[in-house]
């Protein structure tokens, strides 16, 4: 369920991301109502909390996949909860990419398309990866909220035997646990970053 909607949502999140920054004013690709429009809609969707997400996409995600209970019914929450939250953290990291550098190569006759995988991408992977590590980290942790629809997983073990319950023991492992991915994700997300930075 982690591993598929992660991949989706960089499939759509750091597309996104690049359009954010090149139809922003003054950038090499200018659009203004293709900028403010998904500027718009990446807020909006990011500033809903996830369990409300759920529920307020339920006739999309059945359209979609068929079923708005179960993994199947998380997963399209998942993507939309996740990839403006991916947008906007490459948004970021793009521009944090210096504008001279993207200049001088247009100067020498560098198209759009090469400005943006030769130069900003490259430029700016390192980041995008810890962008990643952190959608990834926010991925588990509304992952952990999917239970409530029943999608299995830590979730779905907190809430049922923990909360219901009221199996403190259970309640506790399950945080034990998330705790520990977490940090490993975050210290492999860290890691890859620092050399991936050095090889740039």
């Amino acid at each position: 369920m982690v591993v598929f909607s992660l991949v989706i949502s960089t499939i759509i999140g750091v597309p996104l991301g690049v359009l954010l920054v090149i139809t922003r004013p003054n950038h090499i690709k200018p659009n203004k109502w293709l900028f403010y429009s998904l500027n718009t809609i990446i807020n909006i969707v990011r500033s809903l909390p996830f369990i409300i997400l759920i529920v307020a996409i339920i006739p999309f995600t059945e359209m979609i996949v068929g079923s708005a209970i179960g993994i199947r019914g998380a997963i399209v929450p998942l993507i939309v909860y996740t990839a403006p939250y991916i947008a906007r953290l490459t948004e970021t990291a793009l521009l944090e990419v210096d504008f001279g550098v993207i200049e001088a190569y247009l100067a020498m006759g560098a198209s759009r398309m090469q400005i943006v995988f030769r130069v900003l991408i490259r430029e700016a992977r390192s980041g995008i990866l810890l962008c990643l590590t952190i959608a990834l980290i926010s991925l588990i942790g509304a992952t952990a909220m999917a239970g409530a629809v029943g999608a299995g997983g830590l979730g779905d073990l907190a809430l049922r035997y923990g909360y219901q319950q009221w199996d403190l023991p259970v309640m506790m492992v399950t945080v034990v646990i998330l705790i520990f991915m977490v940090q490993l994700i975050q210290s492999l997300g860290n890691w890859a970053a620092k050399k991936l930075k050095k090889n740039t």
